[in-house]
């Protein structure tokens, strides 16, 4: 079979993954793996960078948080008074945190939470280089 007779997946607009319930794929995607992982690395890991990057907030400050989280864990991460610049943001990112925390076990929840937060930071740097490069065509 041949790549152009495959039918692509339906694609999602960044509003659409932007109203994500991300503390649902978080709990859901930390607890189980298989799709419900699957979904929250994909769908959910989008969605949380346009919310993040209509924020402003930058890719490095979601880098800084996952080494946050993967030193002192996802609940000491949950914790803290300002886990990302902003207080718009950092209540958003709270709020993930938390949920996570309800469901990450251990050294390998978060690791997984850590992992998580980088795939987020990636997506919201690909979305800033990606700018960067049309706004100068």
């Amino acid at each position: 079979m041949t790549s152009a007779s495959q039918t692509p997946p339906p694609g999602r607009t960044d509003d659409e993954l932007a109203q994500s319930d991300i503390p649902a794929m978080l709990r859901y995607g930390l607890s189980f793996a298989g799709p419900h992982r699957t979904a929250l690395f994909g769908d959910g890991a989008v969605g949380a960078a346009v919310l993040l990057d209509r924020l402003g907030i930058q890719p490095r400050a979601v880098a800084f948080l996952a080494k946050v989280v993967r030193s002192g864990g996802v609940r000491y991460a949950a914790e803290l008074r300002e886990p990302v610049p902003g207080d718009d943001a950092a209540s958003m990112v709270r709020t993930w945190l938390e949920s996570a925390a309800t469901t990450a076990d251990g050294v390998d929840g978060d690791e997984q939470a850590a992992r998580w937060l980088e795939a987020v930071a990636e997506l919201l740097g690909l979305r800033h280089v990606y700018r960067s490069r049309t706004a100068g065509e």
